[in-house]
C-alpha cells in the first residue's frame, strides 16, 4: 500500500523523527539520538520538539548536547491536558507531512507521546515506542499517563519494552512477539554518561546547604494524585523524622506547581533540616541522589534511577507500573501514609542489615546499553529482517515471571 509516509522516492538512509516534549522523555531519548547519529550511513536522525515542558526541556538538552531540528514550542501557560493535546495533534501533523519520515520514534507517556502518535498514525507512518509495556492497570494511577501509553501501544508498530516484564504485559494485550524487543531502560544509558562529567555545587540550588556530618534523604512528591492530604501526609512525616533522627538532612526540590508548593511552604518552611530548594536540573539532581543515603520519591524516573544509583527507595505512591524494582528488593511501596512512610524509613535509618538489603550492583532496569541495542533492532527493521533481535541479544533474563503492579498493602 502505498502511503502518505513512503510516497516519496526511495531514500539511501531511513528518516527517523525523534520527538520529545518534557525532561524525562529528552533524558530517555538523549542516548538513542546520539546513538542513531552515529549510523548517519543508515539513519537520518531528526529531533522534534514540541517543549510541552519549555525550561525543563532545554536544561536536559543543553546537558546532552541536542539542539532540536525543529522547535515546536507548544508550551502555554495553564494548559490544560485537552487543549495541549489538540495543539499537539494539530502541529505535528503539519510537522509530519512536511518532513515525511520513515518512521516515528516517541518515548514513554506523556501528552505528547500520545497526541504525537495518533498524528503519525493519522498518516500511515509506523510509530516505535520506547519504554513500552509499563503498566499499572489503573487508568487514574498515574493519571494521565497510564492512559496515554495504553492508547500509544494500540498504534505503535516498534515495541521497544524496557524489561521482560514489560513484554508479557505487552503479549497479554495481543501484541505480536515479533513486533517486541527488549532493550533495557534508556535512563541507565542517560545516567552512565551524565555521572561522567564533573560536577560542581557552586551555582547551584545546594550550594550552601550544610552537608557535611548528615545522612541525606532526597524527596520529590509532585504528581496530580498526590495533592491534599497525601501530600500533607508526607510532609508531616518528614517532620517526624527529622525529629526523630538528628543526623537526617533532606533536601526536597519543590515543584513549581501551586497546588504542590503552598502545601509544602505551609508545612516545611521552617522546619530544622529540611531545605526546600527550586526545582534542580538534571546534572545537580543525580549528583544529589549519587550522594544521598535514601530517596523517598512519587517519580517514575526516579523509580529506575534509584536503582541504578545503589540508593533504597521508598515509593510515594499507592501502586507502581515499574514493579522490577519492588520485586528485586530495592524499593518498596508505602504510599502517603504518614505512619508508613515514618516507620519504613526508620527501619531502614535504624537497621544496616535493612539497609544493605536494598542495595545490589545488579539492576532490574538495564545495563546502560539500550540504546545500543535500539540502534540495531531499527538497522534490521530498515532492512527488513526478523526478529530484530535475536534473544540472547535482548536484555535481561527470558524468563522473568509476569506479576501485576505492586500496591500498598
Amino acid at each position: 500500500m502505498t502511503t502518505e509516509a513512503t510516497a516519496q522516492p526511495q531514500r539511501a538512509r531511513k528518516r527517523i523523527a525523534v520527538v520529545m516534549g518534557t525532561r524525562p522523555e529528552a533524558i530517555k531519548m538523549a542516548p538513542v539520538v546520539h546513538a542513531l547519529r552515529a549510523r548517519d550511513d543508515l539513519f537520518e536522525t531528526i529531533v522534534v520538539a514540541t517543549a510541552q515542558h519549555r525550561h525543563m526541556l532545554d536544561q536536559v538538552l543543553a546537558i546532552f548536547r541536542i539542539t532540536p531540528d525543529v522547535d515546536l514550542d507548544l508550551m502555554q501557560p495553564n494548559q490544560s491536558l485537552s487543549e495541549l493535546a489538540a495543539r499537539v495533534l494539530t502541529t505535528m501533523d503539519r510537522t509530519l507531512r512536511d518532513l515525511q519520515p520513515d518512521l516515528l520514534m516517541v518515548q514513554g507517556d506523556t501528552t505528547t507521546v500520545f497526541a504525537t502518535s495518533v498524528a503519525a498514525f493519522h498518516l500511515q507512518i509506523p510509530v516505535a515506542h520506547v519504554e513500552a509495556g509499563l503498566r499499572s492497570h489503573d487508568l487514574r494511577n498515574p493519571f494521565p499517563e497510564e492512559m496515554n501509553r495504553r492508547l500509544t501501544s494500540v498504534v505503535t508498530g516498534i515495541h521497544l519494552a524496557p524489561t521482560p516484564l514489560a513484554r508479557r504485559e505487552l503479549l497479554r494485550e495481543n501484541v505480536p512477539a515479533e513486533q517486541i524487543v527488549v532493550t533495557g531502560n534508556t535512563v541507565v544509558d542517560a545516567l552512565h554518561q551524565l555521572l561522567e562529567q564533573p560536577f560542581d555545587r557552586r551555582g547551584t540550588a545546594l550550594e550552601g546547604i550544610p552537608f557535611a556530618g548528615h545522612r541525606l534523604m532526597v524527596v520529590t512528591s509532585h504528581r496530580r494524585e498526590s495533592w491534599g492530604q497525601d501530600l500533607e501526609n508526607t510532609c508531616h512525616a518528614l517532620r517526624q523524622l527529622v525529629d526523630r533522627f538528628p543526623d537526617l538532612l533532606v533536601v526536597y526540590p519543590v515543584h513549581l506547581n501551586p497546588n504542590v508548593r503552598k502545601t509544602v511552604m505551609t508545612i516545611l518552611a521552617d522546619a530544622p533540616r529540611i531545605h526546600l530548594t527550586e526545582p534542580l536540573d538534571y546534572a545537580a539532581f543525580v549528583n544529589l541522589m549519587r550522594d544521598c543515603h535514601l530517596i523517598l520519591s512519587d517519580s517514575g524516573g526516579v523509580q529506575e534511577e534509584a536503582p541504578t544509583l545503589r540508593k533504597p527507595l521508598l515509593v510515594l505512591r499507592k501502586l507502581t507500573e515499574r514493579p522490577e524494582a519492588f520485586q528485586a528488593g530495592l524499593s518498596k511501596v508505602v504510599g502517603n501514609s504518614l505512619d508508613a512512610i515514618v516507620g519504613e524509613a526508620s527501619r531502614l535509618l535504624e537497621d544496616e542489615a535493612a539497609y544493605r538489603s536494598m542495595v545490589s550492583d545488579a539492576n532490574p532496569f538495564g545495563d546502560g546499553r539500550a540504546a545500543e541495542r535500539i540502534t540495531r533492532a531499527l538497522e534490521r527493521w530498515s532492512q527488513g529482517r526478523t526478529p530484530m533481535l535475536q534473544p540472547d541479544e535482548e536484555f535481561g533474563p527470558q524468563t522473568s515471571l509476569p506479576t501485576p503492579a505492586q500496591t500498598v498493602a
